[in-house]
């Protein structure tokens, strides 16, 4: 029987993500990890292994985009709608949510492959409340709030917002095809070169392969939706990896099976799962691991909806974000990523400070200062 175009664009969707959820488990790739390990203790191999990915990711995807095998404008991350209280707000929420669950949403899904009930938890709790800030309750508020904080670009003259060009509107400049290449080459450059700049990326093999991996399989998903997928009978949407829309989209699935259809982004979250599952077991590193403090719970279950809310506000999470909206060069993105990280480096600030038993306000402003005032030493 003859696959449709949107099983065939599932399937291969699934098994991209299985090797992405292998690969992340084996790997330990983590963002919230990457930022962790460089506010708490100085490290950048895990961080180098994201910038990695972003390099890489950039590469391929501007070469598909320029040279006409894609459209990137027809992504959600390159239109004309500047959501930027979206980005920042919710850029900041996802991530302080992600450092309170202990990951970001590909790292939950990696997580429940391998055993953690706590991140099914989470993994329940985000997808809900995405669901519910997409088209539930918390919708309401979003459009009455933050929309209002968009920007729409073509009443400024730009019809989308990649980087080249809104830098080019600004400086009163044509953006010419010979701009575009120009823009993506140096910024996939600086990327790869910062990250293989980092001592601990070049010396560890497995955030080296996560890098690859990674900005291997976002290249990937552009290509399954926007090439291998490419029908004007039977069209998908053209996207690469994301995990906060997604995982509430999953759950509606779940519910609603037999009128529901699969699409490559609800194929992907399982996929993931699968992925890390069949590691675990491979590896003998599958685990059931449940709370053991209600503390913990209560961060957790605080963790995901945060996560799920602002995922939903900034378009995507660090992976949705953070690699798949970079690609794309679309300036929010960037500020989205930008927020994300100060929004999780903030959290782990405060935590840290908290185990000293400084108070609830006193903790936050040291938190706030240590990140925010570059000079101050962290102590």
């Amino acid at each position: 029987m003859e696959l449709s175009n949107i099983h065939l664009v599932a399937g291969l969707g699934f098994a991209l993500a299985v090797v992405f959820g292998a690969v992340a488990n084996k790997t330990n790739f983590c963002t919230m990890g990457a930022v962790s390990d460089w506010v708490n203790m100085g490290l950048k191999g895990r961080f180098g292994a994201w910038l990695l990915a972003m390099g890489i990711a950039v590469a391929g995807v501007q070469i598909l985009d320029l040279g006409g095998w894609i459209d990137l404008t027809e992504s959600i991350y390159r239109t004309s709608a500047f959501g930027l209280g979206g980005y920042i707000i919710g850029g900041l929420m996802f991530g302080v949510g992600m450092t309170l669950s202990g990951g970001c949403g590909q790292r939950t899904l990696v997580r429940v492959g391998s055993g953690n009930l706590k991140s099914l938890v989470v993994f329940i709790v985000l997808g809900l409340t995405a669901y519910m800030t997409l088209r539930g309750i918390i919708g309401v508020a979003r459009l009455a709030v933050i929309e209002p904080l968009s920007i729409d670009l073509a009443d400024h003259g730009m019809e989308e917002q990649g980087l080249s060009t809104m830098v080019m509107h600004m400086t009163g400049s044509e953006t010419t095809s010979g701009i575009r290449w120009a823009f993506a080459g140096i910024v996939s450059v600086v990327l790869i070169g910062l990250a293989l700049s980092i001592k601990e990326l070049r010396s560890d093999f497995n955030n080296l392969l996560a890098g690859i991996v990674v900005g291997a399989v976002i290249i990937g998903a552009w290509i399954i939706t926007g090439i291998i997928g490419y029908d004007d009978f039977d069209p998908v949407p053209l996207e690469g990896l994301s995990f906060v829309a997604p995982i509430g989209n999953s759950i509606s699935y779940l519910m609603t099976y037999t009128g529901a259809t699969i699409t490559f982004a609800i194929a992907v979250v399982f996929g993931v799962i699968v992925g890390s599952f069949i590691y675990a077991l491979a590896s003998g590193t599958f685990r059931i691991e449940t709370f053991s403090q209600r503390g913990d719970m209560v961060n957790h279950l605080v963790g995901g909806a945060l996560m799920g809310i602002g995922g939903v506000l900034s378009l995507g999470c660090t992976v949705g974000q953070g690699v798949t909206g970079i690609s794309t060069l679309a300036v929010g993105s960037f500020i989205a990523t930008i927020s994300i990280i100060i929004g999780s480096a903030i959290t782990m600030r405060v935590q840290y400070h908290r185990m000293d038993e400084l108070g609830k306000i006193s903790s936050l402003t040291a938190g706030i200062a240590d990140i925010l005032i570059p000079w101050r030493k962290l102590s």
